[in-house]
Protein backbone atom coordinates (compact mmCIF):
# COMPACT_ATOMS: atom_id res chain seq x y z
CA UNK A 1 0.00 0.00 0.00
CA UNK A 2 1.35 3.43 -0.97
CA UNK A 3 0.56 6.41 1.27
CA UNK A 4 1.11 9.95 -0.05
CA UNK A 5 1.75 12.87 2.29
CA UNK A 6 0.57 15.60 -0.05
CA UNK A 7 0.92 18.48 2.42
CA UNK A 8 2.96 19.31 5.52
CA UNK A 9 2.56 17.09 8.59
CA UNK A 10 4.61 16.35 11.69
CA UNK A 11 8.05 15.09 10.71
CA UNK A 12 7.57 11.91 12.72
CA UNK A 13 4.39 10.85 10.90
CA UNK A 14 6.06 8.86 8.07
CA UNK A 15 7.82 6.72 10.66
CA UNK A 16 4.52 6.00 12.40
CA UNK A 17 2.81 4.99 9.18
CA UNK A 18 5.48 2.81 7.59
CA UNK A 19 3.99 -0.23 9.33
CA UNK A 20 1.11 0.04 6.85
CA UNK A 21 3.22 0.27 3.70
CA UNK A 22 5.39 2.69 1.79
CA UNK A 23 5.10 6.38 2.69
CA UNK A 24 6.09 9.06 0.18
CA UNK A 25 5.78 12.78 -0.41
CA UNK A 26 6.45 12.38 -4.14
CA UNK A 27 3.30 13.74 -5.80
CA UNK A 28 4.36 12.39 -9.19
CA UNK A 29 3.40 8.93 -7.88
CA UNK A 30 -0.27 9.85 -7.44
CA UNK A 31 -1.40 7.21 -9.95
CA UNK A 32 -0.18 4.46 -7.61
CA UNK A 33 -1.43 5.93 -4.32
CA UNK A 34 -4.06 4.15 -2.21
CA UNK A 35 -4.12 6.62 0.69
CA UNK A 36 -3.54 10.37 0.44
CA UNK A 37 -3.08 12.71 3.39
CA UNK A 38 -3.88 16.37 2.81
CA UNK A 39 -4.33 19.60 4.66
CA UNK A 40 -5.74 22.79 3.11
CA UNK A 41 -3.31 23.22 0.21
CA UNK A 42 -4.10 20.10 -1.83
CA UNK A 43 -7.40 20.22 -3.72
CA UNK A 44 -8.92 16.80 -4.25
CA UNK A 45 -10.97 17.72 -7.28
CA UNK A 46 -12.63 15.51 -9.88
CA UNK A 47 -9.49 15.80 -12.00
CA UNK A 48 -7.27 14.90 -9.04
CA UNK A 49 -9.37 11.82 -8.30
CA UNK A 50 -9.30 10.74 -11.95
CA UNK A 51 -5.50 10.97 -11.78
CA UNK A 52 -5.45 8.52 -8.87
CA UNK A 53 -7.20 5.34 -10.05
CA UNK A 54 -6.03 3.33 -7.01
CA UNK A 55 -7.10 5.93 -4.45
CA UNK A 56 -9.32 4.49 -1.71
CA UNK A 57 -8.85 6.76 1.32
CA UNK A 58 -8.41 10.52 1.76
CA UNK A 59 -7.67 11.97 5.19
CA UNK A 60 -7.77 15.71 5.70
CA UNK A 61 -5.54 16.82 8.56
CA UNK A 62 -7.89 19.48 9.89
CA UNK A 63 -11.59 20.26 9.93
CA UNK A 64 -12.90 21.71 6.66
CA UNK A 65 -13.52 19.44 3.69
CA UNK A 66 -14.36 22.13 1.15
CA UNK A 67 -11.13 21.27 -0.71
CA UNK A 68 -12.44 17.77 -1.43
CA UNK A 69 -15.10 16.94 -4.03
CA UNK A 70 -17.08 14.79 -1.63
CA UNK A 71 -19.79 13.81 -4.12
CA UNK A 72 -17.32 12.56 -6.71
CA UNK A 73 -15.24 10.80 -4.06
CA UNK A 74 -18.37 8.96 -2.90
CA UNK A 75 -19.23 8.08 -6.49
CA UNK A 76 -15.77 6.56 -6.88
CA UNK A 77 -16.01 4.64 -3.62
CA UNK A 78 -13.34 6.71 -1.90
CA UNK A 79 -13.57 7.07 1.87
CA UNK A 80 -12.99 10.61 3.18
CA UNK A 81 -12.18 11.54 6.78
CA UNK A 82 -11.08 14.67 8.58
CA UNK A 83 -9.42 15.02 11.98
CA UNK A 84 -11.91 17.45 13.51
CA UNK A 85 -11.26 16.41 17.10
CA UNK A 86 -7.59 17.39 16.89
CA UNK A 87 -7.62 21.05 15.96
CA UNK A 88 -10.14 22.63 18.34
CA UNK A 89 -7.70 23.96 20.93
CA UNK A 90 -5.15 25.24 18.41
CA UNK A 91 -7.71 27.16 16.35
CA UNK A 92 -9.55 28.47 19.41
CA UNK A 93 -6.34 29.81 20.95
CA UNK A 94 -5.43 31.67 17.76
CA UNK A 95 -8.95 33.06 17.39
CA UNK A 96 -8.86 34.28 20.97
CA UNK A 97 -5.39 35.74 20.51
CA UNK A 98 -6.73 37.74 17.56
CA UNK A 99 -9.70 38.85 19.63
CA UNK A 100 -7.36 40.13 22.34
CA UNK A 101 -5.04 41.82 19.85
CA UNK A 102 -7.76 43.83 18.08
CA UNK A 103 -8.94 46.13 20.90
CA UNK A 104 -5.41 46.38 22.32
CA UNK A 105 -3.90 47.48 18.98
CA UNK A 106 -1.00 45.09 19.51
CA UNK A 107 0.35 45.00 15.94
CA UNK A 108 0.28 48.79 15.68
CA UNK A 109 1.82 49.21 19.13
CA UNK A 110 4.63 46.86 18.19
CA UNK A 111 5.54 48.22 14.77
CA UNK A 112 5.33 51.86 15.87
CA UNK A 113 7.72 51.09 18.72
CA UNK A 114 10.11 49.58 16.17
CA UNK A 115 9.75 52.81 14.18
CA UNK A 116 10.82 54.81 17.23
CA UNK A 117 7.34 56.21 17.94
CA UNK A 118 5.72 56.50 21.38
CA UNK A 119 1.94 56.26 20.87
CA UNK A 120 0.83 55.98 24.48
CA UNK A 121 -1.91 58.59 24.07
CA UNK A 122 -3.00 57.62 20.55
CA UNK A 123 -3.65 53.92 21.18
CA UNK A 124 -6.96 53.75 23.02
CA UNK A 125 -7.65 50.28 24.38
CA UNK A 126 -10.93 48.63 25.33
CA UNK A 127 -11.44 45.56 27.48
CA UNK A 128 -13.00 42.20 26.73
CA UNK A 129 -14.35 42.04 30.27
CA UNK A 130 -18.09 42.65 30.37
CA UNK A 131 -18.49 42.54 26.60
CA UNK A 132 -20.76 40.17 24.66
CA UNK A 133 -19.29 37.58 22.30
CA UNK A 134 -21.48 36.18 19.55
CA UNK A 135 -20.29 32.87 18.13
CA UNK A 136 -21.44 31.72 14.70
CA UNK A 137 -20.85 27.97 14.57
CA UNK A 138 -21.02 26.28 17.96
CA UNK A 139 -19.08 23.10 17.29
CA UNK A 140 -15.85 22.03 18.96
CA UNK A 141 -13.93 25.20 18.11
CA UNK A 142 -16.80 27.54 18.96
CA UNK A 143 -17.20 25.80 22.31
CA UNK A 144 -13.49 26.18 23.11
CA UNK A 145 -13.66 29.88 22.23
CA UNK A 146 -16.75 30.29 24.40
CA UNK A 147 -15.01 28.71 27.38
CA UNK A 148 -12.10 31.13 27.05
CA UNK A 149 -14.48 34.08 26.72
CA UNK A 150 -16.21 33.07 29.95
CA UNK A 151 -12.84 33.03 31.71
CA UNK A 152 -12.32 36.63 30.55
CA UNK A 153 -15.64 37.72 32.03
CA UNK A 154 -17.51 37.97 28.76
CA UNK A 155 -21.11 36.93 28.20
CA UNK A 156 -21.51 34.46 25.34
CA UNK A 157 -24.32 33.94 22.85
CA UNK A 158 -24.24 31.65 19.83
CA UNK A 159 -26.05 30.70 16.66
CA UNK A 160 -25.84 27.29 15.05
CA UNK A 161 -28.80 25.68 13.24
CA UNK A 162 -27.51 22.23 14.25
CA UNK A 163 -27.00 22.94 17.98
CA UNK A 164 -29.89 23.38 20.38
CA UNK A 165 -28.07 23.68 23.71
CA UNK A 166 -24.63 24.73 24.92
CA UNK A 167 -22.98 24.68 28.33
CA UNK A 168 -21.07 27.88 27.59
CA UNK A 169 -23.44 29.99 25.48
CA UNK A 170 -27.01 31.14 25.26
CA UNK A 171 -28.21 29.78 21.93
CA UNK A 172 -30.04 32.18 19.64
CA UNK A 173 -32.52 31.04 17.02
CA UNK A 174 -32.12 34.20 14.93
CA UNK A 175 -28.75 35.19 13.49
CA UNK A 176 -29.89 38.80 13.16
CA UNK A 177 -30.51 38.97 16.90
CA UNK A 178 -26.99 37.68 17.58
CA UNK A 179 -25.36 40.18 15.22
CA UNK A 180 -27.28 43.09 16.71
CA UNK A 181 -26.27 42.25 20.28
CA UNK A 182 -22.63 41.25 19.92
CA UNK A 183 -19.61 43.42 20.68
CA UNK A 184 -17.42 40.67 19.20
CA UNK A 185 -18.41 38.16 16.54
CA UNK A 186 -16.46 34.94 16.09
CA UNK A 187 -16.92 33.05 12.82
CA UNK A 188 -16.31 29.29 13.07
CA UNK A 189 -18.49 27.94 10.28
CA UNK A 190 -17.72 25.48 7.49
CA UNK A 191 -18.12 26.73 3.93
CA UNK A 192 -21.51 25.66 2.61
CA UNK A 193 -24.11 27.12 0.28
CA UNK A 194 -25.76 28.67 3.35
CA UNK A 195 -22.60 30.20 4.83
CA UNK A 196 -20.95 31.40 1.61
CA UNK A 197 -20.92 35.21 1.85
CA UNK A 198 -22.99 35.17 5.04
CA UNK A 199 -21.18 38.24 6.38
CA UNK A 200 -22.07 40.79 3.73
CA UNK A 201 -23.32 44.34 3.36
CA UNK A 202 -26.81 43.44 4.59
CA UNK A 203 -25.75 41.39 7.62
CA UNK A 204 -23.05 43.90 8.56
CA UNK A 205 -25.67 46.66 8.57
CA UNK A 206 -27.44 44.73 11.31
CA UNK A 207 -24.33 44.52 13.49
CA UNK A 208 -23.80 46.61 16.57
CA UNK A 209 -21.91 49.81 15.76
CA UNK A 210 -18.20 49.40 16.54
CA UNK A 211 -18.28 45.60 16.64
CA UNK A 212 -15.19 43.47 16.06
CA UNK A 213 -15.26 40.39 13.79
CA UNK A 214 -12.82 37.46 13.99
CA UNK A 215 -12.85 34.82 11.27
CA UNK A 216 -11.18 31.48 11.97
CA UNK A 217 -13.67 29.48 9.89
CA UNK A 218 -13.52 29.90 6.13
CA UNK A 219 -12.51 32.96 4.13
CA UNK A 220 -15.45 32.86 1.75
CA UNK A 221 -17.94 33.12 4.61
CA UNK A 222 -17.35 36.87 4.38
CA UNK A 223 -17.62 39.24 1.44
CA UNK A 224 -14.27 40.97 1.76
CA UNK A 225 -15.27 44.15 -0.08
CA UNK A 226 -18.26 44.62 2.24
CA UNK A 227 -16.09 44.10 5.32
CA UNK A 228 -13.63 46.73 4.06
CA UNK A 229 -16.46 49.24 3.54
CA UNK A 230 -17.74 48.57 7.07
CA UNK A 231 -14.24 49.16 8.44
CA UNK A 232 -13.82 52.41 6.52
CA UNK A 233 -17.21 53.72 7.67
CA UNK A 234 -16.54 52.76 11.30
CA UNK A 235 -19.45 50.32 11.38
CA UNK A 236 -16.83 47.71 12.31
CA UNK A 237 -14.09 48.71 14.73
CA UNK A 238 -11.83 45.90 13.60
CA UNK A 239 -11.54 42.65 11.68
CA UNK A 240 -9.11 39.78 12.15
CA UNK A 241 -8.75 36.73 9.94
CA UNK A 242 -6.66 33.62 9.57
CA UNK A 243 -8.57 32.35 6.54
CA UNK A 244 -8.73 33.52 2.94
CA UNK A 245 -10.36 33.01 -0.45
CA UNK A 246 -7.09 31.37 -1.50
CA UNK A 247 -3.82 30.47 0.23
CA UNK A 248 -2.06 32.86 -0.10
CA UNK A 249 -4.64 35.59 -0.82
CA UNK A 250 -4.61 37.19 -4.25
CA UNK A 251 -5.51 40.88 -4.50
CA UNK A 252 -7.60 40.78 -1.33
CA UNK A 253 -8.93 44.24 -0.40
CA UNK A 254 -8.29 43.33 3.23
CA UNK A 255 -4.54 43.61 2.67
CA UNK A 256 -4.79 47.42 2.61
CA UNK A 257 -7.84 47.94 4.81
CA UNK A 258 -7.78 49.80 8.14
CA UNK A 259 -7.93 48.05 11.50
CA UNK A 260 -7.27 44.58 10.16
CA UNK A 261 -5.09 41.86 11.69
CA UNK A 262 -4.10 39.06 9.32
CA UNK A 263 -2.53 35.63 9.77
CA UNK A 264 -1.41 33.17 7.06
CA UNK A 265 -3.85 30.31 7.87
CA UNK A 266 -1.87 29.08 10.89
CA UNK A 267 -4.82 28.18 13.11
CA UNK A 268 -4.14 24.44 13.13
CA UNK A 269 -0.35 24.71 12.90
CA UNK A 270 0.75 24.13 16.47
CA UNK A 271 3.31 21.49 17.34
CA UNK A 272 0.82 19.84 19.68
CA UNK A 273 -1.96 19.80 17.11
CA UNK A 274 0.21 18.24 14.41
CA UNK A 275 0.97 15.44 16.86
CA UNK A 276 -2.74 14.99 17.60
CA UNK A 277 -3.51 14.94 13.88
CA UNK A 278 -0.87 12.27 13.38
CA UNK A 279 -2.37 10.11 16.12
CA UNK A 280 -5.83 10.31 14.56
CA UNK A 281 -4.45 9.57 11.07
CA UNK A 282 -2.61 6.54 12.45
CA UNK A 283 -5.85 5.28 14.01
CA UNK A 284 -7.91 5.89 10.84
CA UNK A 285 -5.44 4.11 8.57
CA UNK A 286 -5.19 1.25 11.07
CA UNK A 287 -8.96 0.78 10.96
CA UNK A 288 -8.96 1.01 7.17
CA UNK A 289 -6.22 -1.62 6.86
CA UNK A 290 -8.01 -3.93 9.30
CA UNK A 291 -11.25 -3.68 7.33
CA UNK A 292 -9.99 -3.80 3.76
CA UNK A 293 -6.64 -5.58 3.98
CA UNK A 294 -7.52 -8.08 6.69
CA UNK A 295 -4.63 -7.12 9.01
Amino acid sequence: MLILLSDAFDAGLPGKLKKYGEVTDDKSRLADVEVVLIRSKTKVTREYIDSAPKLKLVIRGGVGLDNVDLDYAKEKGIIVHNTAAASSIAVAELAFALMIALPNHLPKADHTMHDGKWMKKELKRTELYGKKLGILGMGRIGTEIGQRAKAFGMSVIAYDPFVEKSNVAEMKSDIKELLGESDYISLNMPLTEETNGLINKESLAGCKDGAFVINSGRGKCVVEEDVVEALKSGKLAGFATDVWYSDPPENSPLLNAPNVIMAPHIGASTKENLLRIGEIIDDLIGKYVAEFHGK
